[in-house]
């Protein structure tokens, strides 16, 4: 799955195209004596996923030697193990269609996607607490109280975050992309509609609403198979237990309480399930490195080329591919 699906920020993959592509240039840290590779403007070449298209008489790293490449394959996985999770690193990651490292910007938009699950799993934990707690909560009633009062704010804030993350999802299929998105957007729209149309006029919260008239959930549902298309990839591509048990979680209670087959101790019990699921997903993206949740970002350097430039690439890697069986 690793190979066919992955992460990508739309934002990213907007901009390659206006980025210089630049030699990668060796250096040494000299610290760590360890040689590694960063992307240098000398030669005056155009460079494109180490390979130059513009006459530079400098060499792309593929032209290194065998031993060199070990060696520098060793340093890299020890800087990589060194490095912090969520710092930039001079390792130099092979894609299928040239070298990539991973840069400020790549580190800001999986923190912020990242962040983006945090809100929606956070604010759907509040509103689904409620459910579990009665109108008076001991010697804590306003608990319960601020819980009921603030499920569409939870809905708003879980969704906001949701949107968030589906905006920077990197994924090498742009058509599974779009459709995430597209049933993000059009449950907001059902929902808004809901809230206008229904749920403020019979005086009640679109959440309580919802509950209450299972039918909502032709209009709800959207947002939820966002969000199931969302932890199903997790759990395909990372092989995340607890987003695999979550891909079939959320999907069972919206059809059990749209068709009225699940009564209210089942649908509480996958709620509980879904809730502690939900803390350790949104908890364990943060134990990732950042190349994981960027993947191969060379195909989305190539993605962004133009057609002429896409075949000069595939030209120069399959020479490479020969040069490389004749040795």
């Amino acid at each position: 799955m690793a190979e066919t699906m992955s992460m990508r920020g739309v934002s990213v993959s907007a901009a390659l195209p206006s980025l210089p592509f630049v030699a990668p240039t060796r250096t040494t840290i000299a610290s760590k004596r360890c040689p590694s590779y960063t992307t240098s403007a000398a030669g005056g070449g155009n460079w494109i996923l180490g390979f130059d298209f513009g006459g530079s008489s400098s060499k792309p790293i593929s032209n290194i030697g065998s031993s060199s490449r070990s060696r520098i394959r060793r340093c890299e996985a020890v800087e990589s193990q060194k490095s912090s999770i969520y710092g930039t690193t001079s390792t130099v990651y092979q894609g299928v269609y040239g070298p990539w490292t991973v840069d400020r910007s790549d580190v800001r938009e999986v923190i912020l996607y990242r962040a983006g699950l945090v809100i929606t799993s956070t604010s759907f934990i509040a509103a689904a607490l409620a459910a579990f707690l009665p109108n008076e909560s001991g010697k804590f009633p306003f608990i319960s109280t601020a819980l009921q009062q603030n499920l569409d704010l939870f809905y708003l804030l879980g969704t906001g975050g949701l949107g968030l993350s589906l905006y920077l999802i990197h994924i090498y299929v742009t058509e599974i992309k779009r459709t995430l998105q597209a049933l993000w957007a059009l449950g907001v729209v059902g929902s808004l509609a809901t809230y206008i149309w229904l749920a403020r006029p019979a005086g009640e919260s679109l959440v309580r609403y919802a509950v209450g008239n299972p039918t909502v959930v032709w209009f709800v549902g959207p947002v939820f198979a966002a969000l199931t298309g969302l932890v199903f990839k997790e759990g395909l591509c990372y092989g995340k237990l607890e987003a695999g048990i979550l891909t079939f979680v959320i999907p069972s209670i919206l059809i059990g309480h749209l068709t009225g087959l699940m009564d209210d101790g089942v649908k509480l019990s996958l709620l509980g399930i879904w809730m502690a699921l939900f803390v350790i997903f949104a908890g364990r993206k943060f134990s990732q490195p950042v190349k994981d949740d960027i993947g191969d970002k060379s195909v989305f350097i190539f993605n962004a080329l133009s057609e002429e430039e896409k075949k000069a690439l595939l030209q120069r890697l399959e020479q490479q591919k020969l040069s490389q069986n004749v040795e």
